[in-house]
């Protein structure tokens, strides 16, 4: 079964998901926050749509690795998510943290090497940055 991973930001989630063998990851789309109710929503559709066991949150800790303000944002994204996944009778999807520091750094990165235009870049920066994370925790598995 698939990898999803995310990148859950304030107005954005960046989305990718691992081909069928858990290799690679690829992302699929860019989805624009509206309300945590719909964008849990939005993902649970995504999980059921690639057939994922697994989904990947990218966990923002700060440098030193406490706590960072998005944190406990994202700990509440996943609260909402597993909840969710419960009242639509997906119990075997499992949820997990992978450290996200620096990711949306290493992101911009790799888009500027592309030689890849600053608006250009904004739009996808998200779902660079959700390949990162599920790339780590896939290469983790190894």
């Amino acid at each position: 079964m698939r990898k999803i991973g995310l990148d859950v930001g304030d107005k954005t989630i960046g989305v990718a998901v691992s081909d069928e063998l858990d290799i690679t990851a690829q992302g699929i789309t860019t989805i624009e926050r509206v309300g945590i109710k719909k964008d849990t929503g939005k993902v649970l559709e995504y999980i059921k749509e690639y057939g994922c066991d697994t989904v990947v949150i990218g966990l923002p800790l700060k440098l030193d690795g406490t706590d960072s303000p998005q944190t406990e944002k994202v700990r509440e994204f996943r609260q909402k998510l597993e909840n969710k996944l419960r009242g639509s009778g997906m119990n075997n999807v499992n949820i997990e943290f992978y450290d996200e520091r620096l990711t949306t750094v290493m992101a911009e990165k790799v888009l500027i090497e592309a030689d890849m235009r600053r608006n250009k870049r904004k739009e996808i920066i998200d779902r660079q940055a959700a390949i990162i994370i599920l790339q780590g925790y896939l290469d983790s598995l190894k």
